[in-house]
């Protein structure tokens, strides 16, 4: 049995997502792709205000693009790249180095998890940026290619050598 519609239902387009609908809903996801890309919370929050603040008064052309939640993580990574611009990266010095033993594969105690989390922070920027965004968002290098406004290969070799850069830092046999 088919549902009999009205002349104004029938016509009618799906609204897009409400400013701060969407941003309740994606803001959660948006500070976690900040936090991996800058390394504190307090910056994180700083890049994610920055791009939404700059998406509100656009709220009503974004809101209609394909993907909003590409368009708008193109605009965190924006801001964060702006925001590296600007204060540059400064380097904290650790008290100790931890020399522990290896952890079997799929456990990650937290004194590892620091220690990859420190290797992470010393990569260049744009390696960091294309590791996080294929490893810890799961992107595509496709869509890294679109949010990072380069081609496909060099998102490959950024990733290919950050992985490569960790691998040394963190003293695992490349093969």
């Amino acid at each position: 049995m088919e549902a009999v519609l009205s002349a104004g239902e029938r016509g009618r387009v799906a609204e897009p997502p409400g400013f701060d609908e969407w941003v309740a809903a994606r803001g959660p996801a948006l500070l976690r792709l900040a936090y991996t890309l800058t390394g504190n919370a307090a910056d994180a929050e700083d890049v994610v205000q920055e791009a939404l603040s700059r998406a509100l008064p656009r709220w009503g052309r974004i809101s209609r693009v394909e993907d909003v939640d590409a368009y708008v993580r193109r605009m965190v990574v924006n801001a964060h790249t702006s925001w590296w611009r600007k204060f540059r990266r400064r380097e904290s010095p650790v008290e100790t180095v931890h020399d522990g033993p290896v952890v079997e594969p799929g456990r990650v105690e937290p004194d590892e998890r620091r220690r990859i989390w420190l290797a992470c922070q010393a990569l260049p920027e744009a390696q960091r940026t294309a590791v996080v965004l294929r490893y810890y968002e799961q992107l595509e290098y496709a869509e890294i290619a679109v949010l990072t406004g380069v081609r496909e290969g060099s998102v490959r070799s950024r990733v290919s050598r950050g992985i490569a850069a960790l691998r040394a830092e963190l003293g695992e046999e490349t093969s």
